[in-house]
């Protein structure tokens, strides 16, 4: 297969992953139960692009940072729901959550090759943004637990589902896989920028 032909599948690929929903934010949905909390992060386009993000550099990344990445991720956003649920204020979490897309995106365009702890460091610092502000919306009820037990379910998953896109993309071969990937990585940054800048 020709270069062109990887980007091109590398582009419809990211679209794929641009559903046309409401972003997932606070006070859109319903905040009880498993099912609500496992149905919300897969109905917003910035949960959706940063997390599948997390599971690609993760894979990037190889090695104990393949599960050690998402792992962080998963545990400092469930701090920064607790301190969502609390009602102790984060600053800038809408930025925050933005800049999660485009900056993971622009890491795995880049081909950044970072130390574990520096890419745990790089997810848990997004990561509290995305728990705050779906957080910040539960109540804080048995209700409110299922709901965020089925957050980081889903959340988990979309890291698994960046994952195994990884490892898929990579069976075209060293060349071509990393092409695609950080071709897929520049579009999900350009997502972010249009997210930042309200366009998407």
């Amino acid at each position: 297969m020709t270069r062109s032909l990887w980007i091109r599948l590398a582009l419809a690929a990211a679209a794929l992953l641009l559903p046309t929903v409401a972003l997932a934010h606070t006070g859109i949905g319903a905040t009880g139960g498993f099912a609500h909390g496992f149905l919300h992060p897969i109905t917003g386009l910035d949960h959706i692009l940063a997390m599948v993000t997390v599971g690609i550099f993760a894979w990037q990344l190889g090695g104990r940072a393949l599960w050690l990445v998402p792992a962080t991720f998963i545990a400092v956003m469930a701090l920064g729901g607790v301190l969502g649920v609390a009602g102790i204020g984060l600053p800038f979490v809408e930025l925050g959550i933005a800049l999660s897309v485009a900056v993971l995106g622009a890491t795995v365009a880049a081909g950044v090759k970072a130390p574990a702890a520096v890419a745990m460091a790089l997810a848990g610092v997004f990561a509290i943004f995305h728990g705050h502000a779906h957080g910040a919306e539960m109540p804080g009820t048995v209700g409110g637990l299922a709901y965020g037990a089925g957050f980081m379910l889903a959340t988990a998953q979309l890291h698994l589902a960046g994952i195994g896109l990884g490892f898929l993309i990579g069976r075209a071969g060293d060349q071509y896989g990393q092409v695609v990937v950080r071709s897929a990585g520049g579009c999900i940054a350009l997502a972010g920028i249009g997210i930042l800048t309200g366009l998407i």
